[in-house]
C-alpha cells in the first residue's frame, strides 16, 4: 500500500501495478479493476492509467479527458478524449471511488470554458485547462458533432473565442 500526500493512506495498489508504474504513481487516489479487460485502473493526481499483464496500456493526463459518463446499472464508465482517440469504456468493479475521482480530477483541470455558437445548430467549446503535472495553462478547442475545422469560419470563430479566454486568464 502506498502512502498519499499529507500522511493520508492511499488505496491498495497491487504490487504488479506498483512495479510497472514506479515513480509515475507517486500519489494514487483510486484503484479499480476493469471487469471487461482485467486491467487495473489507476487514478493519480496527474494521470489516469490502465495496467494489464505487466504493461501500461493507457497513460493519459487528466486534461486530455473531454467527457466521462457513468451508468449505475451497467457499471460502465465511458471516457471521451479531447484528441478524439477511441473512447475508453471500463466496467468498474464496485465498490469504487474511481468514477468520482475521475470527475474531480477532470474538473480540477478546467480553468475557464465557453461555448461557441457556429450557427445551424453547430457548436464548439473552447477551454483553458491546467496540466496538473506541470501547472501549465493550455488552450483547447473541442468541436461539436458534425463540425470540421475546415468548415468556413470555424477556425476563425474558435480562435477568437479561445483568444478571449486566454486573455482573461493572463495568457498572451
Amino acid at each position: 500500500m502506498r502512502l498519499g500526500r499529507l500522511g493520508r493512506r492511499g488505496p491498495d495498489v497491487p504490487d504488479e501495478v506498483s512495479s510497472v508504474l514506479g515513480d509515475r504513481a507517486r500519489v494514487v487516489l483510486s484503484v479499480s479493476r476493469d471487469e471487461r479487460s482485467g486491467a487495473d485502473l489507476v487514478a493519480t493526481t496527474t494521470h489516469v492509467y490502465a495496467v494489464r499483464s505487466g504493461s501500461v496500456e493507457l497513460e493519459r493526463p487528466w486534461h486530455m479527458v473531454d467527457t466521462g459518463s457513468w451508468d449505475d446499472q451497467t457499471r460502465l464508465l465511458t471516457v471521451q478524449w479531447v484528441d478524439k482517440a477511441p473512447a475508453s469504456v471500463w466496467e468498474v468493479e464496485l465498490p469504487s471511488t474511481f468514477p468520482q475521482v475521475l470527475r474531480e480530477r477532470v474538473q480540477a483541470t478546467v480553468v475557464l470554458s465557453d461555448e461557441v455558437d457556429l450557427g445551424s445548430r453547430r457548436r464548439a467549446r473552447v477551454v483553458v485547462r491546467k496540466d496538473l503535472a506541470t501547472q501549465a495553462l493550455l488552450g483547447q478547442t473541442i468541436l461539436g458533432r458534425g463540425v470540421r475545422s475546415t468548415d468556413p469560419g470555424v477556425r476563425e470563430e474558435t480562435r477568437a473565442a479561445l483568444d478571449r479566454l486566454r486573455e482573461q486568464v493572463g495568457l498572451d
